[in-house]
């Protein structure tokens, strides 16, 4: 049972991640972020392509990505362009993705060490999800949730097609970033859950301090209470769409990054990966983080169990956890007609 336990804990710790991140883009953006799992996938592939010397071709796709948000942008300021205007947009868009990238050829001929691999895998995820809000989503920012959840859709689809396309259908495995392990008991900890439990814990008190404490925390929070009573105030709500994506491919990329040495991940594991931590969002309702994080240390345990006591059954066992906190938070909430929805 302990065993159960521990391992279900360094589970759900991931899926707390991917939790957070989900609530923190759909409290800012609307959108309910399918891709998340994508990105996990990629920083996953991406740090273990480098770590074993092959170039990966996320880093082509960053710069692609940011040629395109370069062009909406010249495009939808076209009539008020000006010179500053223009060489902000190439350096953020242009130039910045082809430094990476010409660092990308170089490390990954040389076998980097481990941490030149999860810096390169972060930059890379980092600004395809910030490229990606600018091309996908910032263009459909009034439109419903359903059209949002449509666009999400189709981004999910073509992301796991390009992944297939970079890695190929073969599963991969990174090193561990941290080697080592010690007993505790009759437990055993290893050096990566460790990193596991340490690096969740450092990003729960980071976000705490970056909503607290900052200037764009606190836009953030404001955004995503009421976006109109925001852009009143002077809120760039497309910043802070920008902010919330960049922070949730960071969030995944590393959640990847941590899961890979673990276990074997394909082209499309992330999207399962992607779905527990989506399970966990709805629990919290999708607005409250604390109760996010405790959904996903109790799906983690619950997975943990499941695959023990009934392994053809693991993920019925997870996602039928939906039934129940849907059906009371139907009973709970107030008749909307569908107009005012």
């Amino acid at each position: 049972m302990l065993f159960l336990l521990q391992d279900g804990i360094t589970n759900g710790a991931i899926y707390a991640l991917l939790g957070l991140a989900l609530v923190l883009v759909f409290a800012v953006t609307r959108v309910i972020l399918i891709p998340q799992g994508e990105f996990v996938t990629y920083g996953a592939l991406t740090y273990a392509s480098l770590a074993s010397g092959q170039m990966p071709g996320t880093a082509r796709l960053a710069l692609a990505m940011g040629v395109a948000a370069c062009a909406f942008d010249l495009f939808v300021a076209r009539k008020t362009l000006h010179g500053r205007l223009i060489l902000r947009s190439v350096l953020a868009n242009i130039v910045l993705p082809a430094i990476v990238l010409a660092l990308t050829i170089y490390f990954a001929a040389q076998k980097p060490p481990v941490a030149v691999c999860i810096a390169l895998s972060l930059l890379i995820v980092a600004m395809i999800g910030l490229y990606l809000y600018r091309i996908a989503f910032q263009p459909l920012a009034h439109t419903s949730v359903l059209v949002l959840l449509i666009a999400s859709v189709g981004v999910h689809l073509a992301l796991q097609g390009l992944g297939l396309l970079f890695f190929g259908a073969e599963g991969q495995r990174g090193p561990a970033v941290l080697s080592g392990a010690f007993t505790a008991g009759s437990l055993r900890f290893t050096g990566q859950s460790l990193t596991v439990y340490g690096i969740t814990i450092a990003f729960i008190v980071g976000l705490w301090l970056f909503f607290g404490l900052t200037l764009y925390g606190k836009a953030l929070r404001a955004t995503a209470v009421n976006r109109l009573g925001a852009r009143l105030a002077g809120i760039r709500t497309t910043l802070s769409g920008q902010i919330a994506f960049l922070l949730a491919s960071v969030i995944g990329a590393l959640s990847g990054i941590m899961i890979v040495p673990i276990t074997t991940l394909y082209y499309d594991s992330g999207f399962l990966i992607g779905l527990k931590g989506f399970v966990a969002a709805i629990i919290g309702g999708l607005v409250s983080y604390p109760l996010t994080a405790v959904a996903a240390l109790f799906v983690g345990i619950v997975e943990a169990f499941s695959s023990f006591y009934a392994s053809n059954y693991k993920e019925v066992i997870v996602f039928m956890l939906l039934i129940p906190v849907l059906l009371l938070r139907s009973l709970a909430a107030p008749a909307v007609e569908e107009e005012k929805d």
